[in-house]
């Protein structure tokens, strides 16, 4: 009867192992090598006395993790598991199959295709048995004048801004190969020969600093034979680019930059009359008296450089050269030449104190016309105009000293530019008015201020 009970024991245990669907082969190594060492510890059980086994439990971990040790491990269902492609099996690392390689519509690992090897199939139409004889080699295409020259011309438009030779040298030393180097002192030299004055001396400086660092002599010499060759075509944008470059090479050879005698033995073989022309002015600037020190203000000074006195008097010369001439496009080409438009106000003031000291109609005319002239070319701002007359009104007094009439003279004058439109009726009503003395024949000149009164004070 007992047999019969033992019996009947085992077989429900058996049947709710099938039912919870984990059997004692899924166990893990280290659970299967636990139990086997408890048996062995364990004496051998007597007949007759109870077997007590627990149902098992699916807990999934990895092998590097503990084993579950107590009922606080999270077990996971197995619907869970479902879609996953990690291990089942218990042992691994929980990473996915195959490197994550694995899988419908997978063609491998990312970048896998890198690491594989070519395989060329001979009955592939595309197959050429000679390509494994190529051999690659690395090709740098030569630079045309034309590419160079759009390549560089951006770089010495932006050194007109910022004035800073040294950006200029890293920039072309960089890009610039040894057969190109005399291309960097011809277009230099065009592109000046499109701007104005300061920029023609910018050009200078960066030549000279440019010298020993990113070209040599011989590049500057022969940079100058290109632009002599080139000098009938240029001469068709630029009227005067043979003294232009006359004034170039001169201050190359003041700078140090060519040898003086290139400029009577040039290494050209046959030189136009534009190139000789140059080459004239060139030798002209060089025999002058006082030495060379004179052709380091060849193009000028600059306007913001300049002195104050130096650009007031050099518009004082300006007036005057255009009361004898009277050649309005001369006057403007002179004014643009300084190149200070933030000063223009004093040339208004040096015309109208002119008009006022001449004590005559027709060059109150000829300076009237020449301001409207300036500011129907928009040479000359509103903005400056008004200014100019402003400080004549502030300066009357001292004005009045040396021209008794003054007032009566800005009066007229200042009535002829507002006909002429140049004044605005805000700048003729700021405009001053001497008073007079006032006779008693006019009515209220005579009259006598009332008596103060006084008051006794007591004693």
């Amino acid at each position: 009867m007992e047999t019969r009970l033992t019996d009947r024991k085992m077989e429900v245990e058996v049947f709710h192992d099938d039912v919870d669907g984990v059997s004692a082969e899924e166990e893990t190594g280290a659970a299967v090598a636990l139990k086997e060492e408890e048996l062995m510890k364990k004496p051998a059980m007597v007949d007759g006395e109870r077997v007590k086994r627990k149902a098992k439990r699916l807990v999934k971990h990895n092998s590097s993790e503990r084993v579950p040790s107590n009922s606080m491990d999270f077990v996971v269902p197995h619907r869970r598991w479902k879609n996953s492609r990690r291990s089942r099996n218990g042992y691994g690392r929980g990473l996915p199959k195959k490197g994550g390689a694995g899988g419908k519509g997978v063609w491998g690992l990312p970048g896998s295709e890198i690491f594989e090897e070519d395989y060329e199939d001979q009955n592939d139409p595309n197959y050429d048995s000679d390509d494994k004889n190529i051999e690659l080699k690395e090709v740098i295409p030569e630079v045309t004048p034309e590419e160079f020259f759009k390549r560089v011309e951006p770089i010495f438009l932006e050194y007109y801004e910022h004035g800073d030779t040294i950006e200029v040298a890293q920039s072309l030393y960089e890009d610039t190969r040894d057969p190109l180097r005399p291309l960097i002192t011809s277009i230099a030299i065009e592109i000046a020969m499109d701007h104005k004055q300061s920029h023609r001396e910018m050009t200078s400086v960066l030549i000279s600093d440019l010298y020993g660092r990113v070209v040599s002599g011989s590049d500057i010499i022969r940079g100058f034979d290109m632009v002599l060759k080139n000098l009938p075509d240029l001469i068709l944008d630029t009227p005067e680019a043979p003294t232009i470059l006359g004034n170039f090479i001169a201050r190359a050879v003041a700078d140090d930059c060519i040898p003086p005698r290139y400029v009577t033995n040039p290494e050209i073989e046959e030189l136009n009359e534009h190139a000789i022309v140059a080459l004239k002015r060139a030798e002209t600037l060089l025999n002058m008296k006082k030495g060379w020190a004179h052709l380091d203000n060849v193009w000028g000074l600059g306007g913001p450089r300049r002195p104050v006195k130096i650009i007031t008097k050099q518009m004082t010369l300006l007036l005057q050269e255009y009361l004898s001439s009277r050649d309005l496009k001369e006057a403007h080409r002179c004014l643009l030449a300084l190149e200070v438009p933030h000063f223009h106000h004093e040339l208004v003031y040096e015309a109208v104190v002119m008009a006022l000291e001449s004590l005559n109609q027709s060059t109150e005319e000829a300076l009237c016309n020449l301001l409207k002239s300036l500011d129907n070319a928009c040479i000359i701002s509103p903005l400056m105009m008004e200014q100019g007359f402003q400080r004549v009104f502030d300066d009357m007094t001292d004005i009045v000293l040396d021209v008794p009439l003054a007032y009566i003279m800005l009066d007229r004058f200042s009535e002829r530019c507002s006909r002429a439109g140049i004044l605005s009726d805000k700048t003729i009503r700021n405009m001053p008015s001497r008073g007079r003395k006032r006779f008693v024949s006019e009515g209220d000149g005579g009259q006598l201020k009332p008596q103060t009164p006084t008051f006794a004070r007591d004693n």
